[in-house]
């Protein structure tokens, strides 16, 4: 035997004992678990709720299967609206949801998702991230069991499908009004009466006249909730959500007993299904507003009365919440110091780069 066969052979000796040791290990470290995920949206919303999906495949993928986490939508758990309370409680491992759904536990909770004239998608990642707000939401949250994760975002969302023309701040006066957050109480000091209506339930509503207005994300959702055909004025922005952020919220307890490596994976999972899910809204939304304009929906910008009005208001409830509520008032001063800051540069970049653009559009 040659002194390279010999080589070769004490090599693959010597591998085969380490595996032979090390291979009980490895499966202690990669346990099989199964989770169950419940989501505040319809399997209907591809996207929404398809955020949800790709998360978990991206986890099962990453552990070679080893880690499953089965993805339900609203209603076959428990409603879109308890998906806190189900996680919280142990009822189910994990929810994807929008943490303003649940101001009414909490006020400061509205920024984990986005206040009225807040921060855009990127400056909203961006304050979770580095400004110091994953911290402050989940201290909130540790109330009730659990921890939030960023895992989506919409961009800017649409002001909504109505029933009658807005003229003026007086239109706004006994409108009902899907909508969720703060963008809810917001507008009730304009008089409107604010409705929470969970996704699927949406059009039913509108539909029947128990609503005379809705919002939910942009086009592309708007469309498959078919809302045009029982509203047709379309109105923008919807100057409430500027950049919706979403979260996997972990029961604490259950995230505690994972390997962590298992977590790690379920972070990165996390930052993966946020960008797929701003990505893909922005790549679905255009054509379909161009399709729901052929259905006759008829665009509108707010008028600027109401967009002063509206704003007015937010200062005003801002200042209310953070005089009773020192975690709202803690995000509050976090979100207002670094936005100043964020929109001056917004100004000199992406605004001027975005502006020029649209002004030349269809020129290339």
């Amino acid at each position: 035997m040659d002194i390279k066969r010999r080589r070769f052979m004490g090599a693959t000796a010597a591998v085969a004992a380490s595996t032979a040791v090390a291979a009980p290990a490895i499966a202690q470290s990669a346990p099989d678990i199964k989770w169950r995920l419940t989501s505040s949206f319809p399997r209907s919303l591809d996207t929404i709720y398809g955020t949800a999906q790709i998360l978990a495949q991206y986890v099962a993928e990453a552990t070679d299967g080893k880690f499953q986490i089965q993805t339900f939508p609203a209603g076959e758990i428990v409603p879109g609206l308890q998906a806190l309370d189900a996680t919280s409680t142990g009822s189910v491992d994990c929810a994807h949801t929008a943490t303003y759904f649940y101001t009414g536990k909490n006020t400061a909770l509205a920024f984990g998702t986005g206040v009225p004239f807040g921060f855009n998608s990127r400056q909203q990642q961006s304050w979770w991230q580095f400004g110091g707000g994953s911290e402050i939401i989940n201290r909130v949250l540790a109330d009730y069991n659990v921890t939030a994760f960023s895992a989506g975002n919409s961009g800017c969302q649409m002001g909504g499908f109505f029933r009658k023309e807005l003229t003026s701040v007086e239109d706004l006066k006994g409108l009902k009004f899907r909508i969720g957050g703060l963008g809810g109480q917001v507008l009730a000091k304009l008089g409107v009466v604010p409705q929470q209506i969970a996704p699927g339930d949406v059009y039913p509503a509108l539909e029947r006249g128990s609503i005379d207005a809705t919002e939910f994300v942009g086009p592309y959702d708007d469309e498959k909730l078919g809302l045009v055909k029982v509203a047709k004025y379309y109105y923008y922005p919807g100057w409430w959500e500027g950049g919706a952020m979403l979260h996997l919220i972990v029961n604490n307890a259950r995230w505690a007993a994972l390997p962590k490596h298992y977590q790690s994976i379920v972070k990165l999972a996390c930052e993966a299904a946020n960008t797929w899910m701003l990505a893909k809204y922005d790549y679905v939304n255009p054509p379909a507003l161009r399709r729901l304009v052929q259905q006759g929906a008829e665009l509108r910008p707010f008028p600027p009365a109401i967009m002063e009005a509206g704003h007015k208001a937010a200062l005003e409830l801002y200042k209310e919440q953070a005089a009773a509520n020192p975690a709202f008032k803690e995000a509050l001063d976090s979100m207002n110091a670094m936005r100043t800051d964020q929109l001056v540069w917004w100004q000199i970049a992406e605004y001027a780069f975005d502006s020029f653009n649209i002004r030349n559009r269809g020129k290339s």
